[in-house]
Order: structure tokens, then sequence, then C-alpha cells
């Protein structure tokens, strides 16, 4: 099955959707999502981010759909075009969306654990106003706790649904959900019980805001400031494989989290041991500094060094500056 999405033609499998067709291609074509999460059954759909435009149906039908569909839960058709970025559209619909999840979101930007790491960021800052058009009061909650491992802020909340999916289909039960109808929805347990289960902990990975975060890493550092380190461990959890990253301040392990792919979903779950009691570095076999995308913020204090060209086939300036190549203090 063939689709062109913004002039660049893929070749995928029948029942793939839109935005995994762009994830195909790569790059800046790639629709931003919220709520859509490849490895969690019936995600996606909620958060309106993904919308592209479709200018031609199929070969056998080429109408173009007449409204912007979202990219998450819309099939391909051999011979479909989409535009994406190259649809001024798109764009001053995304920008509208963007501007929609802001709305109840209060700034806790400069607070926030999820700060430097947090997709909403990402899309504010890619898609959004300068400013706010919206005057009245932001929703307020009252305030639950969810137990001694994971904060809840549901003024962040964006209701992306993608903790209660985590929560059905990774974890023996789940305690938590969405209650109330419209603007009174919110993330909640209906008697106060804490959400506390094997894999309770993955619910703030998934997290795309700061709405479920680590209450362990509460305050303690941001994670720009932290070293990433790829690590694991033989666990013996039959659900777990152990394989996790370490948030180095110093010596000191401040968190640990699930690995994350290009698009910031979690290539393998972990268990709550390996999350919140495992915050030695003897407890685990070191591989190596993780690799961080250099358009994150996190990689500000994090090099890859990658020698300039002239360098590359000069042997002469290879060895010459072999000494500044592996210096690791500043001069």
């Amino acid at each position: 099955m063939k689709v062109t999405i913004d002039g660049i033609a893929v070749e995928v499998e029948p029942g793939t959707t839109i935005l995994n067709a762009a994830r195909q291609i790569g790059g800046d074509i790639v629709p931003p999502a919220m709520c859509y999460y490849s490895k969690l059954k019936d995600s996606g759909g909620k958060c309106r981010t993904c919308l592209v435009k479709v200018s031609k149906g199929s070969e056998k039908d080429p109408r173009p759909m007449p409204k912007l569909v979202a990219s998450c839960r819309t099939t391909v058709m051999d011979g479909m075009e989409v535009q994406n970025i190259t649809s001024p559209e798109v764009i001053e619909a995304r920008k509208g969306i963007v501007e929609m999840l802001l709305i109840n979101h209060p700034l806790d930007c400069p607070i926030c654990d999820q700060a430097g790491e947090c997709d909403l960021q990402n899309l504010g800052f890619e898609h959004g106003a300068v400013k706010t058009r919206y005057e009245f009061d932001r929703r307020t909650f009252e305030k639950i706790d969810i137990g001694d491992k994971i904060q809840l802020h549901m003024t962040r909340c964006i209701l992306c649904y993608r903790c209660v999916f985590t929560a059905d289909q990774i974890t023996n039960y789940r305690y938590h959900g969405i209650l109330g109808r419209g603007d009174h929805s919110e993330i909640s347990t209906y008697i106060q019980h804490a959400v506390d289960n094997d894999f309770s902990g993955n619910v703030i990975d998934v997290c795309p805001v700061g709405a479920l975060t680590d209450k362990t890493f509460r305050f303690k550092n941001r994670v720009w400031f932290t070293k990433p380190v790829d690590a694991h461990r033989d666990c013996d959890h039959p659900g777990c494989n152990g394989k996790v990253t370490l948030w180095y301040k110093g010596e000191e392990v401040l968190r640990v989290t699930a690995r994350k792919d290009q698009y910031g979903e979690v290539e393998e779950y972990i268990c709550n041991t390996c999350r919140f009691d495992k915050k030695k570095t003897a407890d685990w076999v070191i591989e190596g500094p993780r690799h961080i995308s250099d358009k994150s913020v996190i990689s500000s204090n994090h090099y890859d060094f990658i020698p300039l060209p002239v360098v590359k086939t000069n042997l002469v300036l290879q060895e010459a500056n072999k000494e500044q190549f592996e210096r690791d203090t500043r001069l």
C-alpha cells in the first residue's frame, strides 16, 4: 500500500495509521501526539494534536476528506495523499488545539519536575501562540493522595487517558480512572485508594505532562542538570526485564525510569522494585551514557563528540588533538 505524506511516498502494510506511516518516514513530517501510545491498545483520538489533511482519499476514490482527521486513528488507503506541515490549515488548527490544551494548564513549568522533558512544553514551543486569549479562572481540583510513590497534579492533566490504559493493560488491577464529565472530568480514585501494584510506577513514564510525577524525585533537581545512564539488572519479577535509565547527579542516583524511544514512548515497562527501591549504583550493571537528542534541553550539559570533517580525514590532526578530544574539564 502506497501513501504520500507531504510529498514523500512510503510503502506500508494494510491497516497502518497515517501517524505510523509518517513515523516510518521520520523527521519533521511526523505529527505530534499527546495521547497516542503505540504500546497501548485503543489509545489515541483524545488530544487532536495529530490532525492532518487528506487531500486525496485513494486511487479508487480520489476525493479529499472534507475535514481534518486524526492521523493516529485514520488508516491509510492505497494512493492516499496527506498534508501535514505543508498545509496552512493544519498548522492553524494545531495552534488552536495547543491553545485549548493550555487554557486550564497552570504556569508550573518553573517548579514542575516534568520541565525539560514535557511534551506539552515542546508542543507549545513549536505550535503555541505568544499569549492566551483566555481571561477566565482556570479549573481547580481538590488535591488527593494516590500513594507514597506517585504525585497527582490534576490541574496539569490534559486527559490523554494514557495512565488509565496503562493500568488497565499492564497491571493486575486498576484503582484510578476518569471521574466526572465535560470540564469536570478528572483522574482520580473512587474511594481515595492508593495506586499501588507492581507496575503502577509506569503511569509516571507514560504521562506526557507533569500530572503524574515521581514523589521520590520531587523537587530534587532539574533533569538537564542530571546525567542519564543506561543500566540493567537481573530482576526476579517475571514481567520486568530490568533495563532502565539511571539519572545521576554526581554519584547519587536521583531517579530510575524506563528507557524511551525517539517518540518518548517506553521501550519496556519496569517494575516498582527497579524504579523506587534500587537507587544505588551497586544494584546495577552500567552500560554507558544514554544518547540524548540534540533538540532536547537535557542535552545542554551533555555532548556526543563528533570530530570535524577536516579532522576525520587527517591522521596528523587527530593525533595532535587527541589530548584535547579526551579532555573532560573546561579550560
